[in-house]
């Protein structure tokens, strides 16, 4: 409420902007309070509700996203700020498959049990292998100048800002090791 009028943010306002972005290959334009998180965004305003709101403070991961292929936790960013950026949700990993292989694996290794978190999980496992594919090393990587090797260890630091209340961790493990091709 502004001076009691009760009037709510309005088009034009100085208190929300206009944003323009990719979502899962689409383009959006909306108008949005400044305040806007992404997760909200997404949510509330394009329902998209695959990723979730777990803490609402980046330390559960449920509502990871990938933004220009990186995996963020979307809680944490203002929508405003994603001008002209592509972001891909759980909903768009698999493009115009029914499942993406990395969703695939998580049905077969069993790897949700609640599946509160697995939409965040698919999305940073997603940006993840991304990473390994482009030779990122993580604080666990042995050698610095070879190819990652994706081991049990690797896979669970690389993951480690996910959390799963349930503890299906090692067939979260076993799902990405899987999608790698690195059994």
């Amino acid at each position: 409420m502004q001076n009691g009028s009760g009037s709510a943010t309005v088009a034009g306002d100085e208190r929300s902007s206009r944003v323009a972005f990719t979502v899962n290959g689409t383009r959006r334009e909306l108008t949005l309070d400044n305040r806007t998180t992404l997760l909200d965004m997404l949510r509330e305003h394009l329902d998209l509700v695959g990723a979730k709101k777990g803490c609402d403070h980046g330390q559960c991961g449920s509502c990871t996203v990938l933004l220009e292929g990186r995996r963020v936790k979307s809680c944490l960013i203002l929508a405003v700020t994603l001008d002209d950026c592509s972001i891909t949700t759980v909903e768009g990993l698999a493009g115009a498959d029914p499942l993406s292989p990395l969703q695939a694996a998580f049905i077969t290794h069993d790897a949700f049990q609640c599946g509160y978190c697995t939409p965040g999980q698919l999305c940073s496992a997603r940006g993840m292998l991304d990473e390994v594919a482009a030779g990122w090393p993580s604080a666990v990587t042995d050698d610095l100048t070879g190819a990652v090797r994706l081991t049990d260890a690797e896979v669970r630091e690389r993951m480690s800002g996910n959390l799963c209340r349930c503890a299906a961790y090692p067939h979260i493990v076993a799902a990405i090791r899987e999608t790698a091709g690195d059994r």
